[in-house]
């Protein structure tokens, strides 16, 4: 459905938007409860049931499932999901394996898909699985080890001159001839991604975090969190939504602007890559979602994602700067009181390090080795 007009269209339509190219989404379900959970299946497809059609034959590595670290952040007791345990190394493999597996099931036979880096690589390892053909376009300036595992599965990359939005615009032209199996507009991908609520509703004993903690490039995790924890909501397995605590770069922070009602600051470059989006396509959409879970958004400034880099890696988790801005947030949102003593909050940390080699090179640059 399309939200915005109200428009509708049947899953068995193939399209990624509307007719207006507006961005769809799958019309509200109605939630499952913990009887539903496949326990014997362990990877987000254990909450298959959830999902609006019936996949036969999944294409999956072994995505979900991931870790859920507790940890102090200062005086700040915080669980940390590990999203970076998924196969290709970022939680983009939630909604990648759900929408892959439609497509599959579906003949799509190549795919086009444009991406600063994890969202390439995420499809092109499940088109690898799936045997479908992938094109994925990058910015010129994406990490060379994102471009690199995006080659190493067998998909054809080009670099597209100029930042992220040039690099949509031409993946908008060519799939006019091409099936666009984008993450930023297939409604499937955040199918995907909403088994992100369930698994925590799951990791934590069947119930709802008080807070989670983001960062936001086009928001998929922040609607996925959406999309699940409503759906828990509507099925009576939680009494509220947990707030959504979502963060963006100072430096690029369109969705944090319009949520305070201002105009978006002059973009400038940012460690925190992923979140380099300057037009996000469902930009009101995620801001109607924090309102929605009565959330909060906050803009970090670069030298306190790179302080959070190195903090995160202190404590034995090694986090790229786009999810190390989520834990930079944590200072912000105790300060202004939207995390209160005795809740529980999970941080959720998307890619790791390793994804970023330059830039985590040039932000541990000074400290070398000691003694």
């Amino acid at each position: 459905m399309d939200e915005r007009s109200g428009a509708r269209y049947p899953l068995t339509d193939p399209r990624w938007c509307g007719d207006d190219g507006a961005p769809l989404t799958v019309s509200p379900l109605p939630g499952i409860t913990r009887e539903d959970v496949d326990t014997g299946t362990r990877s987000l497809w254990r909450y298959r049931a959830a999902l609006p059609v019936d996949i036969a034959a999944p294409v999956s590595l072994g995505e979900g499932c991931t870790p859920l670290v507790e940890k102090a952040w200062g005086e700040v007791p915080v669980r940390f999901k590990l999203e970076w345990f998924s196969p290709t190394g970022s939680f983009k493999d939630r909604g990648t394996s759900v929408m892959i597996s439609l497509l599959a099931q579906r003949g799509v036979p190549e795919v086009i898909e444009d991406s600063s880096g994890n969202g390439g690589a995420s499809v092109a390892a499940y088109c690898a699985a799936a045997g479908i053909r992938a094109t994925i376009l990058a910015p010129e300036s994406t990490s060379p080890a994102k471009v690199l595992q995006s080659r190493a599965y067998g998909a054809r990359v080009e670099l597209v001159p100029g930042g992220r939005d040039a690099t949509a615009a031409e993946a908008l032209r060519r799939s006019e001839r091409t099936y666009y199996a984008s993450h930023n507009w297939h409604p499937f991908f955040l199918q995907g991604t909403k088994t992100l609520a369930y698994e925590l509703w799951e990791d934590l004993g069947f119930a709802a975090p008080d807070n989670v903690i983001t960062v936001a490039g086009a928001g998929s995790t922040v609607l996925g969190c959406d999309i699940g924890f409503s759906e828990l909501l509507a099925s009576g397995q939680i009494r509220r939504r947990p707030r959504l605590l979502v963060a963006q770069p100072a430096n690029c922070a369109p969705i944090h602007a319009a949520f305070h009602g201002r105009a978006a600051a002059p973009f400038a470059p940012t460690v925190a890559e992923g979140t380099a989006i300057r037009e996000p396509i469902r930009l009101p959409e995620v801001v109607q979602a924090v309102r929605r879970s009565d959330g909060d958004m906050a803009a970090i400034p670069e030298d306190d994602i790179a302080t959070a880099v190195r903090r995160l890696a202190a404590m034995g988790l090694y986090a790229e700067p786009t999810s190390a801005t989520a834990a930079a947030a944590i200072d912000v949102f105790r300060a202004r009181g939207a995390i209160r003593p005795g809740e529980t909050t999970v941080v959720l940390l998307t890619g790791s390090g390793l994804k970023a080699a330059t830039t985590m090179g040039g932000l541990f640059a000074d400290q070398g080795d000691t003694p």
